[in-house]
């Protein structure tokens, strides 16, 4: 899933390549991917981008006519850039493409989802707080407003694991699974811990390796080409989906907690006193 440093330098690579373009076609492929019916897609036609921004993992294209098209690629969406978009209309299907856009220059992109599971999101509206998920966003944590007062502000009353409290978008926005298990490695922390019990100590820790993990991950996917983003997020990992490699800062061996539908990575020695954490899912299969 791309989250907070990802869409970042998607937003910078869509800045250079779209501001003062104009959309001749926006064509959804996958009928689902459209979220919202007024003002309708054509009114993107012929409109000139002014502006792109993030807001959290949301990408927000703006054009001159006051409309903007905004998308949240979910688990298993991407952007994919082409310098000369085919001329032949794409046809509706179960591939992977949900969307594309073209621009005046040939150029243009597609927005695509893999697996069976269709959450990427495009809406088309007046002001990006029109869009739900951008309405109940939590700050970004990133701003120059965001510092370790306000992180205790958020979590003081937090009652859930700190694992999920980082992930939650309306109380943190941009964080979600890989870069927390990053964060709490950082930060010496279980993933497990209560967020309203981090002492003072643990909050001004926490919210350095926040600010760290994240920034440093913004400065590596600088400049990337838009496909290059996803391998280079890979390699900048250091706990996060390797589970049974040696831990980078210790050397033990990295383990894994699954749920459901998402899994995540720690280090014993770094973050738990060298305990596991238990793994319900594997505590199921041995009974």
């Amino acid at each position: 899933m791309p989250e907070l440093p990802e869409v970042a330098a998607l937003t910078d690579f869509l800045t250079e390549h779209l501001t003062g373009r104009r959309m001749v076609r926006v064509l959804p492929v996958a009928i689902s991917v459209l979220k919202t019916y007024d003002p309708p897609l054509t009114a993107l036609a012929g409109g000139e981008v002014t502006a792109v921004r993030r807001y959290g993992k949301f990408l927000d294209i703006e054009t001159g006519a006051g409309v903007h098209l905004v998308t949240h690629l979910a688990r298993a969406g991407w952007l994919h850039w082409k310098d000369e978009v085919p001329a032949a209309p794409p046809r509706p299907g179960k591939g992977p493409l949900a969307l594309r856009v073209t621009l005046d220059s040939g150029a243009g992109f597609d927005l695509t989802e893999a697996g069976t599971q269709k959450r990427l999101a495009v809406y088309v509206v007046r002001d990006p707080q029109d869009v739900p998920g951008i309405a109940r966003l939590g700050p970004d944590p990133l701003a120059d407003d965001f510092d370790a007062a306000r992180l205790a502000a958020l979590l003081k009353d937090e009652r859930r694991q700190i694992k999920g409290a980082l992930r939650d978008q309306s109380l943190i926005a941009g964080v979600g699974n890989a870069y927390s298990d990053e964060i709490l490695h950082a930060a010496k922390m279980s993933p497990f811990k209560l967020a309203a019990s981090l002492t003072p100590e643990e909050t001004l820790r926490l919210h350095e390796a926040l600010r760290s993990t994240l920034t440093e991950a913004v400065e590596r996917s600088r400049g990337v080409a838009a496909g290059r983003l996803k391998a280079e997020k890979k390699s900048g990992l250091r706990v996060h989906g390797r589970t049974g490699e040696a831990c980078p800062v210790c050397g033990d061996v990295i383990r894994e907690v699954s749920f459901s539908d998402s899994s995540l990575q720690y280090c014993p020695s770094c973050q738990t006193g060298g305990k596991a954490l238990a793994d319900r899912r594997l505590s199921r299969l041995l009974k």
